[in-house]
């Protein structure tokens, strides 16, 4: 069987690099030269395609062939664009927001070659429990929420704030498998082990 070239993650995120891992997945990682900036009033969907797309675009140059992935995550309440708490304070007011509600993580993901650029988005709803006052502080204080879209991680200890997770809980971690499976199944199907393996000759 023919070597497949290893993905180029565009991300300084551990736990994109950890699914990828867990997907055996052959990967090198490159930090992306991109500048976020997240409106609160800004369309969740289309914020993250455009992240995901300018962080795989910054390191393209770099990639020497080999299909780039760029991903972004962020989290939407009825219209607000909940990105990473700046402070303690901003990170407290994000939970208390949250707390008792159903919101949705969303993420880009753009797959891209020199050749070609795919850009799609997913959602996963995630419901928190009603949060009592002392929990949001004891929360905050842990540190977790540092660097983190709406303020949690759900593979932590953010795990006892959530009710229920409807769709793809990778999501909410960091990165939708779900799609970036069928993002490799339809461009190289079968070179990363998705979708059918093209027949020899």
């Amino acid at each position: 069987m023919t070597a497949v070239p290893p993905l180029l993650l565009a991300s300084s995120s551990p736990q994109r690099r950890a699914i990828l891992e867990q997907l055996g997945l052959p990967f090198d990682v490159v930090e992306p030269d991109y500048v976020e900036h997240d409106p609160p009033d800004a369309d969740a969907e289309r914020l993250v395609r455009r992240h995901a797309q300018g962080k795989a675009r910054s390191v393209l140059g770099a990639a020497a062939g080999r299909p780039v992935v760029g991903v972004d995550t962020t989290v939407v309440l009825a219209g607000r664009v909940y990105a990473k708490a700046a402070d303690a304070e901003e990170a407290a007011e994000m939970l208390r927001g949250l707390s008792g509600k159903t919101h949705a993580v969303v993420s880009g993901v753009c797959l891209a070659t020199p050749e070609w650029e795919v850009v799609e988005a997913a959602a996963t709803r995630v419901t928190f429990r009603e949060l009592a006052e002392s929990e949001v502080a004891a929360y905050v204080a842990s540190g977790e929420w540092e660097g983190r879209a709406g303020a949690y991680a759900i593979q932590w200890r953010g795990a006892a704030l959530v009710e229920r997770v409807e769709g793809d809980y990778l999501n909410v971690v960091g990165l939708p498998v779900s799609l970036l499976v069928r993002l490799l199944a339809e461009r190289f199907p079968g070179a990363y082990g998705y979708g059918a393996t093209p027949p020899a000759g």
